[in-house]
């Protein structure tokens, strides 16, 4: 139930990768359509999952009493995240919407308590207050800027609503399909929402530029190839508290990468919250490895 050494060399690419998708995504919507954008790197994503499945020999079937549990497992975490949080993306800047994005463990405490009843250790409450307050920190220069974008805002919390509460659902869904045909077919159940969304909401179709081509490749190859398969191995084999903390450092790569490539300023705020996502991090990395010991 704790990350070994594999799956810590996966989460830091995990989170690298991730991260600096959050300012890729915003020069990717720049000046063109938000769901119609994720349409195609979704798109491309499936494309590129299903070559590299095939290669590794994988099989995509999935038992016809598991599509319903297929389903449900893809529109909190692929749906509601997908179709909220690239809108909000459009109306926020990079590093605000990467931090609010990450409010999602905080979200899967929350339905864990309501809906599950579940019981967090001692550590795990600590490991959730130094993210809450990082990220209270990350938010606090950006509050005049973020109360002049409600939609944005409002848009990005049900994003991360919606993918706390997959969270719980993934660690604690039985469902006989390997992951790499789960999250093939996760994706593809919400390609048809993104192309009705963006087809009856969003205008200005066009071919993509040379920058949007690229930051559509990088989500089709890296975040959606890789990331998300990823993403799913450790939803489904830690428990929900662990993995949801175990990316609080993503939104800091995120803020921190916006400003590399968007020109933004850091603030004392911002090495704050980062000296906190590492206390929350270490809260069920470390904590764990030292009680074994003692």
């Amino acid at each position: 139930m704790q990350l070994d050494r594999r799956g810590l060399t996966l989460l830091v690419i995990l989170t690298i990768a991730w991260g600096l998708n959050w300012p890729i995504m915003k020069l990717g919507v720049a000046h063109f359509p938000a769901m119609g954008f994720r349409l195609l790197c979704m798109a491309g994503g499936l494309v590129a999952l299903g070559l590299a499945l095939k290669l590794r020999g994988d099989s995509l079937q999935v038992p016809r009493q598991a599509w319903t549990t297929v389903v449900k497992l893809a529109i909190p975490n692929m749906v509601i995240w997908h179709l909220f949080a690239i809108c909000a993306v459009k109306l926020l800047s990079s590093g605000r919407a990467a931090i609010l994005g990450y409010t999602m463990p905080i979200w899967a405490v929350v339905w864990g308590l309501l809906i599950f009843r579940e019981r967090i250790a001692l550590s795990a409450w600590i490991g959730i207050a130094c993210a809450l307050t990082g990220t209270v920190l990350l938010l606090s220069g950006e509050i005049a800027a973020l109360t002049g974008s409600p939609a944005g805002t409002l848009l990005m919390l049900v994003a991360a609503a919606g993918w706390g509460f997959g969270t719980q659902l993934m660690k604690r869904t039985q469902i006989d399909v390997p992951i790499g045909a789960l999250t093939f077919w996760m994706l593809a159940v919400t390609l048809p929402f993104l192309a009705v969304g963006s087809l009856l909401f969003e205008t200005g179709w066009r071919m993509p530029t040379g920058i949007e081509w690229a930051a559509i490749a990088y989500n089709a190859v890296v975040v959606f190839a890789y990331c998300h398969l990823v993403w799913f191995a450790l939803a489904r084999s830690l428990p929900p508290v662990v993995s949801s903390l175990s990316i609080m450092f993503i939104p800091v790569v995120g803020v921190f990468s916006g400003m590399w490539l968007l020109g933004e300023t850091p603030h004392w705020q911002d090495y704050a919250a980062i000296a906190l996502m590492f206390a929350a991090l270490s809260s069920v990395m470390l904590a764990p490895l030292l009680r074994r010991r003692l």
